[in-house]
């Protein structure tokens, strides 16, 4: 349907197949990134009109969040149609528009697919509340009798990550309760039953029908998930889920079979990257415990990459930073891929925020640190992902009112700990009042969640004209980025660095440093950085600030 495959990057005279290995991708949150319709919430048209603001800055490619048609009860992630798109953000002729401008600009499109689970709004779902204990229809999902003489306890101990029990009751057809079915997120969210053929054979036609519309891939959701232990038998710790809001179940989660999705779906990959020689992508949300498993979902037959969250978690220490760097490289790199570095997504606090001591509106040690995060990450080898936001430096918004929260853990748990909201605010553009331009016309609705007054500082307009502002450096290190190919691929040497310092050297001449304390330290090189996150005199790297050298 498009052009799939533009231009390749250059390194050594050779086309650069495997674009993939070092690329770095934006994150668009769609219903938070541009309102094209003036109704309060992003679409398709307004990411479309955005891409000349992420070309400027220099990405590679952009990750769609889902935008199918949904009862929207966690944002898209609840899918009732895998092969369309929601009224809400525009529709398949808006779709196509928004491919083929990415890729006249150069920039790769990725979709989010949703295995794991779907909406109880999706016909085959509907299909089986319909029919009857046992039919082929419940087949599709994990339906179960209930436990107790008349099956009133669920099938068995599990919890939901987003609080509660991760069974709901069914009433059957001739009005009395019945079975119970399987949802390891919210009750809208009922779990597919990926040891019935039928979930493979339907997911293999909805990834050929997005492939066919000429996208370069897939971001999929809760890839270490779709299979559960066949007996569904209790868990020891069956809290774990909902405790630490993370996949660490292991009756639900890391089952063995899932490895064999991935081939199944690497396989398609290849078929359509032979038919035009441009490789399709497929990054996983793989969260289990070690990187040594980590790895197992990239090896050469599966998954091309995996989001490695273990940076992102890690607290804001050198040795901290060092160990994670070290495992993710001896045993992912290991597998013939590259890692996948984030330091933040639309589940996580901003790191603003999370790195501030305490959080603050932005200003002082958080943003000092996230500076300095970024500059760390942009020059490891491998790939990049920047959550949308992340490159104006945005704070997380902490005080957001219960009246227009909308998290599902928050409608769930009443517990304000865990909420996603704040990091979901949609983006200031320009101007110095809400809604910043994020949706036209003096009429238009209300952005969907409120925007703070502070956010005027952080709108693009203002972070442009600005060459000290976070997305400058954002841009000028994507710029030495793809000047720098020993920043994609390859490996690092730690260097030997005083206490609370990290140093690296990539390829023989460019050296990376970032100093986790407050107090400035002698610079691994002599003289003026290439680049840096903060002010650095020659010689000198400054407190919370990373900065890269050239040898001479």
């Amino acid at each position: 349907m498009h052009n799939r495959c533009p231009p390749q990057r250059q390194v050594d005279g050779l086309n650069r197949h495997h674009w993939w290995r070092d690329a770095v991708i934006y994150q668009v949150y769609v219903r938070s990134f541009l309102d094209s319709t003036g109704d309060g919430i992003g679409d398709l048209a307004g990411v479309r009109a955005g891409l000349p603001y992420l070309k400027k800055l220099g990405v590679d490619g952009i990750w769609l969040s889902p935008f199918y048609p949904s009862p929207q009860h966690d944002h898209g992630y609840d899918v009732a149609d895998y092969c369309d798109v929601d009224p809400l953000f525009g529709d398949l002729g808006e779709f196509d528009q928004l491919v083929g401008a990415a890729r006249r600009l150069g920039i790769k499109v990725l979709l989010d697919i949703v295995p794991n689970h779907c909406s109880s709004d999706h016909p085959w779902f509907r299909e089986a509340l319909a029919a009857a204990p046992g039919s082929p229809a419940r087949a599709r999902f994990h339906f179960a009798d209930g436990r107790g003489p008349d099956g009133s306890e669920p099938p068995n101990n599990w919890h939901s990550m987003f609080g509660g029990p991760a069974w709901s009751r069914v009433t059957e057809a001739d009005g009395r309760p019945g079975q119970w079915y399987l949802h390891m997120f919210v009750p809208e969210q009922p779990d597919w039953n990926w040891r019935n053929p039928e979930i493979a054979a339907e997911f293999d036609r909805i990834l050929r029908f997005w492939l066919d519309r000429g996208i370069d891939g897939f971001r999929i959701d809760v890839a270490a998930g779709l299979f559960k232990h066949p007996e569904l038998p209790d868990s020891d710790d069956p809290e774990a889920d909902a405790r630490t809001r993370d996949s660490v179940n292991p009756l639900a989660w890391n089952q063995p079979e899932v490895h064999d999705v991935w081939r199944r779906w690497r396989s398609i990959c290849e078929e359509y990257t032979e038919r035009d020689g441009c490789e399709r992508l497929l990054v996983g949300e793989v969260s289990v415990p070690t990187a040594r498993e980590h790895a197992q979902y990239v090896r050469s037959d599966e998954l091309h990459q995996a989001f490695f969250f273990d940076l992102l978690s890690a607290s804001w220490d050198a040795d901290a930073f060092q160990k994670v760097i070290s495992e993710a490289m001896q045993d992912i790199a290991g597998t013939g891929s590259t890692v996948t570095w984030v330091l933040n997504n639309h589940d996580q606090v901003r790191t603003v925020t999370r790195y501030g001591e305490p959080a603050t509106e932005g200003s002082g040690i958080g943003a000092a640190r996230a500076r300095a995060a970024a500059l760390l990450m942009l020059a490891l080898p491998g790939a990049a992902y920047i959550y949308q936001g992340e490159e104006l430096g945005l704070p997380e918004v902490v005080d957001l009112p219960d009246d227009v929260l909308t998290d599902p853990i928050f409608r769930r748990t009443g517990s304000r700990a865990r909420i996603r909201d704040g990091c979901r605010v949609p983006l200031p553009w320009s101007g110095q009042a809400s809604p910043f331009g994020f949706t036209p016309g003096e009429e238009s609705a209300k952005p969907w969640l409120p925007q703070p007054e502070y956010f005027a500082q952080y709108a693009t307009d203002r972070a442009l004209a600005d060459t000290q502002s976070f997305w400058h450096l954002y841009r000028d290190g994507l710029q030495l980025r793809a000047a720098l190919p020993q920043l994609g691929e390859g490996t690092l040497r730690w260097l030997d660095a005083p206490p609370g310092v990290l140093a690296f050297e990539r390829g023989d001449d460019l050296v990376c440093a970032v100093n986790f304390g407050t107090a400035p330290t002698p610079a691994p090189v002599p003289g003026a950085p290439l680049l840096a996150s903060g002010p650095c005199p020659p010689g000198v790297l400054s407190g919370s600030t990373a900065a890269w050298w050239i040898r001479s």
